[in-house]
Protein backbone atom coordinates (compact mmCIF):
# COMPACT_ATOMS: atom_id res chain seq x y z
CA UNK A 1 0.00 0.00 0.00
CA UNK A 2 1.11 3.18 -0.96
CA UNK A 3 1.16 6.13 2.10
CA UNK A 4 2.57 9.58 2.24
CA UNK A 5 6.07 8.22 4.36
CA UNK A 6 6.86 5.55 1.40
CA UNK A 7 6.09 7.80 -1.79
CA UNK A 8 9.46 7.81 -3.77
CA UNK A 9 9.71 8.79 -7.44
CA UNK A 10 10.26 6.03 -10.45
CA UNK A 11 14.02 4.59 -10.89
CA UNK A 12 15.97 7.22 -13.29
CA UNK A 13 13.46 10.42 -12.32
CA UNK A 14 15.74 12.19 -10.26
CA UNK A 15 19.33 13.21 -12.11
CA UNK A 16 22.18 14.49 -10.47
CA UNK A 17 22.81 18.03 -12.13
CA UNK A 18 26.15 18.52 -14.34
CA UNK A 19 28.74 20.07 -11.76
CA UNK A 20 30.77 21.85 -14.44
CA UNK A 21 34.54 22.95 -13.80
CA UNK A 22 35.09 20.86 -10.57
CA UNK A 23 38.67 19.49 -12.43
CA UNK A 24 39.57 17.59 -15.05
CA UNK A 25 38.54 14.04 -12.94
CA UNK A 26 34.99 15.00 -13.19
CA UNK A 27 34.98 15.13 -16.66
CA UNK A 28 33.82 18.18 -17.00
CA UNK A 29 36.63 20.22 -15.67
CA UNK A 30 39.18 22.30 -18.23
CA UNK A 31 36.64 24.27 -20.46
CA UNK A 32 34.08 23.25 -18.24
CA UNK A 33 31.84 22.00 -21.71
CA UNK A 34 31.92 25.18 -23.44
CA UNK A 35 34.67 24.38 -26.23
CA UNK A 36 37.85 25.91 -27.26
CA UNK A 37 37.61 29.67 -27.90
CA UNK A 38 34.80 31.94 -29.47
CA UNK A 39 32.78 34.31 -28.31
CA UNK A 40 30.61 31.57 -26.26
CA UNK A 41 33.15 30.54 -24.73
CA UNK A 42 34.30 33.77 -23.25
CA UNK A 43 32.47 34.77 -19.97
CA UNK A 44 29.40 37.20 -21.00
CA UNK A 45 29.25 35.16 -24.14
CA UNK A 46 25.56 35.62 -25.55
CA UNK A 47 24.21 37.71 -28.08
CA UNK A 48 21.34 39.98 -27.91
CA UNK A 49 17.99 38.90 -28.91
CA UNK A 50 17.69 39.89 -32.28
CA UNK A 51 21.44 40.06 -32.86
CA UNK A 52 22.67 39.12 -36.46
CA UNK A 53 26.34 38.67 -36.54
CA UNK A 54 27.07 42.41 -37.35
CA UNK A 55 24.40 42.13 -40.30
CA UNK A 56 22.13 44.96 -40.57
CA UNK A 57 19.27 43.78 -37.94
CA UNK A 58 15.71 43.03 -39.47
CA UNK A 59 14.16 46.02 -37.15
CA UNK A 60 16.24 48.01 -38.80
CA UNK A 61 15.70 47.00 -42.08
CA UNK A 62 12.12 46.91 -43.01
CA UNK A 63 10.73 50.71 -43.60
CA UNK A 64 8.82 52.21 -41.16
CA UNK A 65 5.10 53.38 -41.24
CA UNK A 66 2.91 55.43 -39.79
CA UNK A 67 2.20 56.86 -36.43
CA UNK A 68 0.25 56.02 -32.94
CA UNK A 69 0.29 58.71 -30.80
CA UNK A 70 0.03 58.59 -27.08
CA UNK A 71 -2.74 60.66 -26.36
CA UNK A 72 -5.01 59.14 -28.62
CA UNK A 73 -8.69 58.04 -26.86
CA UNK A 74 -10.18 54.86 -27.59
CA UNK A 75 -13.84 54.82 -27.62
CA UNK A 76 -16.06 51.53 -27.54
CA UNK A 77 -18.79 52.35 -29.91
CA UNK A 78 -22.65 51.80 -29.60
CA UNK A 79 -25.16 52.88 -32.30
CA UNK A 80 -28.52 54.81 -31.65
CA UNK A 81 -30.23 51.84 -33.21
CA UNK A 82 -28.99 49.32 -30.50
CA UNK A 83 -30.31 51.81 -27.53
CA UNK A 84 -33.84 51.06 -28.48
CA UNK A 85 -33.77 47.39 -26.78
CA UNK A 86 -34.19 49.33 -23.33
CA UNK A 87 -37.94 50.08 -22.42
CA UNK A 88 -39.16 53.59 -22.47
CA UNK A 89 -37.69 56.28 -19.67
CA UNK A 90 -34.85 54.09 -18.60
CA UNK A 91 -31.37 55.98 -17.65
CA UNK A 92 -28.95 53.99 -19.80
CA UNK A 93 -25.37 54.08 -17.87
CA UNK A 94 -22.17 51.73 -18.26
CA UNK A 95 -23.85 49.02 -16.50
CA UNK A 96 -26.87 48.80 -18.55
CA UNK A 97 -25.09 49.10 -21.63
CA UNK A 98 -22.74 45.79 -20.21
CA UNK A 99 -25.81 44.05 -19.51
CA UNK A 100 -27.40 44.41 -22.65
CA UNK A 101 -23.92 42.96 -24.48
CA UNK A 102 -23.50 46.58 -26.21
CA UNK A 103 -20.23 47.20 -24.54
CA UNK A 104 -17.45 44.80 -22.97
CA UNK A 105 -16.13 46.48 -20.39
CA UNK A 106 -17.37 49.65 -18.35
CA UNK A 107 -13.91 50.84 -17.49
CA UNK A 108 -13.59 52.20 -21.26
CA UNK A 109 -14.62 55.24 -22.52
CA UNK A 110 -17.94 54.77 -24.20
CA UNK A 111 -19.37 56.94 -27.49
CA UNK A 112 -22.80 56.87 -29.05
CA UNK A 113 -23.11 57.02 -33.22
CA UNK A 114 -25.68 57.88 -35.71
CA UNK A 115 -26.18 54.50 -37.19
CA UNK A 116 -30.11 53.20 -36.86
CA UNK A 117 -33.22 54.53 -35.62
CA UNK A 118 -34.68 55.05 -31.87
CA UNK A 119 -38.35 55.49 -31.06
CA UNK A 120 -37.88 55.40 -27.15
CA UNK A 121 -37.24 58.21 -25.01
CA UNK A 122 -33.95 57.49 -23.20
CA UNK A 123 -31.51 59.14 -20.69
CA UNK A 124 -27.90 58.10 -22.24
CA UNK A 125 -25.33 58.37 -20.05
CA UNK A 126 -21.64 58.09 -22.07
CA UNK A 127 -18.36 60.03 -22.74
CA UNK A 128 -19.08 60.92 -25.91
CA UNK A 129 -21.24 61.19 -28.73
CA UNK A 130 -21.98 62.38 -32.94
CA UNK A 131 -23.71 65.47 -33.63
CA UNK A 132 -26.46 63.56 -35.66
CA UNK A 133 -27.30 60.89 -32.26
CA UNK A 134 -27.63 63.57 -30.06
CA UNK A 135 -30.30 64.50 -32.74
CA UNK A 136 -32.03 61.57 -33.05
CA UNK A 137 -31.63 60.55 -29.53
CA UNK A 138 -33.24 64.35 -28.80
CA UNK A 139 -36.52 64.14 -31.43
CA UNK A 140 -36.98 60.73 -29.57
CA UNK A 141 -37.99 62.66 -26.36
CA UNK A 142 -34.76 61.47 -24.73
CA UNK A 143 -31.39 63.20 -23.51
CA UNK A 144 -28.05 62.78 -23.12
CA UNK A 145 -25.39 63.08 -19.79
CA UNK A 146 -22.25 63.41 -20.50
CA UNK A 147 -19.85 61.49 -18.24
Amino acid sequence: MITLSNLKPPAGAKKNRKRIGRGQGSGHGGTAGKGHKGQRARSGGTKKLGFEGGQMPLQRRIPKRGFRSLHKEFYQLVKVGDLAVFPAGTLVDLGKMVEAGLIKNSREKVKILADGEIGVSLTVKAHAWSRTASQKIANAGGSLERL
